[in-house]
């Protein structure tokens, strides 16, 4: 079940004092037309990739396609591959982002919006929501060829 909104911020605060550094990751998918997956959250602005931070006893694996499941109703069905790892001082000065390429999937049904999702959808990569996240577009113009890998989220 997911967690209410407002808890969110709470547990991310509650977290630095269970563990002093963060891994987090995020994927890149892209559907048969070339348009990118992503997600919008109900408790921070803009449009991310899907991801999430890896609990204690899973894999950055495990962790991302269960995130894709739970934020987007996608399943993972080959393994992803890591593109590039990345501080994320902006999120807190312990977080480091892992970075995947996701291939093939398979889409599990239809993603309602709840406490945690307010939406998701494919995008053409020329055509991204206005409020695309700065660190997403980032990743999509890396992994596109078009900017140097930042080792910054």
């Amino acid at each position: 079940m997911p967690l209410p909104a407002f808890a969110i911020p709470v547990l991310h605060r509650l977290q630095i004092l269970a563990r002093p550094m963060s891994i987090g990751v995020r994927g890149a998918l892209f559907d048969e037309a070339g348009r990118i997956l992503l997600v919008r959250h109900t408790y921070v602005p803009g449009w991310y990739m899907p991801g999430g931070g890896v609990d204690p006893g899973e894999t950055a694996v495990e962790a991302l396609a269960r995130e894709f499941r739970e934020e987007t109703a996608v399943e993972l069905t080959e393994a992803p591959r890591l593109v590039s790892v990345h501080f994320n001082a902006a999120k807190a000065r312990r977080d480091h982002v892992l970075f995947y390429a996701c291939g093939a999937h398979r889409v599990l049904g239809i993603r309602a919006p709840d406490s945690e999702i307010a939406e998701t959808g494919f995008f053409a990569p020329g055509d991204l929501p206005e409020d695309t996240t700065a660190a997403t577009r980032r990743r999509l113009a890396e992994l596109a060829g078009e900017a140097p890998a930042s080792p910054h989220w």
